[in-house]
């Protein structure tokens, strides 16, 4: 199967790309490289470097001939798209759009679409949220997301493709990115293993729903030939706030330092964590390693990083 992962250089996207590619699939990767790396693309994978709102993605779509396409390029900061949703949409709707016109033309016959379980739910009146729950989404980037699951459903009614929407809960693992808001588990190991005492935003007590990346890749694989035009939560229905989940990597990285506590984050939630049964029946799909199994490897990853030869503490990449 022909696959074109969009943001399969970024810490999701490269993960699924990998899996693709050792499932026997032939992959190309479509990344800008303004959040993702080089060195995380495969390099059995056909590399293009651009911009999703590139109108020039039309001539890639016809060189490539992709019959899936893997939708995880995006802007997914929320507070940024609180102070410019102007650029948040830019990316996440007209960027998608583009997408999506170049997969109607080129017949594509598959779309794998990842929005936000995080979000586009907004804050129910009860937990977890299920995917019956009415879109409530509280920032632009959940607006985006959102509108872009329904820009996805009217483009299928108008062709022959077929999509599978996921929702992620909050996805960490190794190669995620330790900076950012999305990034809060690679934060705090980076931390630790610099010895600092990393910075918990307000008192701890938001709750999230903390999804390994190994799981989330396995959701991908099924995805390609289960699931037909239907939205899926992708998280373990197991909430978890900032203050335990640092106490699980304090744990499992024996560290005694204690974390310091700064101001709240703009457009934040306080509480969000989903039923993923829905996928179990359709993707015969569910989360699998435990919120410690996952931090163990997650941890790692980050030594084996920090003790390659050249790399410094502060790398980023």
């Amino acid at each position: 199967m022909k696959i074109l992962v969009t943001g399969g250089a970024g810490f999701i996207g490269s993960n699924v790309a990998d899996a693709f590619i050792n499932a026997g699939h032939e992959v190309a990767i479509l990344d800008d490289l303004s959040s993702g790396t080089q060195e995380n693309v495969n390099p059995k994978a056909k590399f293009y470097q651009m911009d999703i709102a590139d109108p020039r993605i039309d001539g890639i779509f016809a060189e490539f001939k992709p019959q899936v396409v893997n939708h995880h390029a995006a802007q997914i900061s929320v507070p940024l798209s609180v102070d410019k949703p102007r650029e948040d949409a830019q990316i996440n709707i007209m960027g998608w759009l583009n997408l999506l016109e170049a997969g109607q033309k080129h017949q594509v016959e598959k779309i794998i679409y990842v929005s936000s379980g995080g979000v586009v739910y907004g804050e129910p009146e009860n937990l977890p949220a299920r995917e019956d729950f009415p879109m409530q989404p509280a920032s632009p980037y959940g607006i985006s997301k959102y509108a872009g699951e329904m820009y996805l459903e009217f483009f299928a009614r108008r062709t022959k493709m077929k999509y599978v929407t996921f929702r992620y809960s909050n996805v960490y693992g190794p190669r995620q990115v330790p900076h950012g808001e999305a990034g809060v588990v690679s934060i705090f190991i980076k931390a630790l293993l610099e010895g600092i005492p990393p910075t918990i935003n307000g008192d701890g007590s938001c709750v999230r729903d903390y999804v390994f990346v190994g799981d989330v890749v396995e959701a991908n694989l099924k995805a390609l030939t289960k699931g037909e035009n239907i939205a899926l939560n992708i998280g373990t229905n197991r909430p978890t706030d900032v203050n335990v989940l640092y106490e699980t990597i304090k744990t499992v990285m024996q560290s005694d330092i204690l974390a310091k506590h700064g101001p709240s984050r703009r457009g934040d939630l306080q509480a969000n964590y989903l039923d993923a049964g829905l996928a179990g029946q359709v993707l015969g799909w569910e989360p699998r390693a435990s919120l410690s199994e996952g931090i163990a490897r997650t941890v790692e990853f980050f030594k084996n990083r920090q003790a390659e030869p050249g790399r410094t503490q502060g790398d980023k990449g």
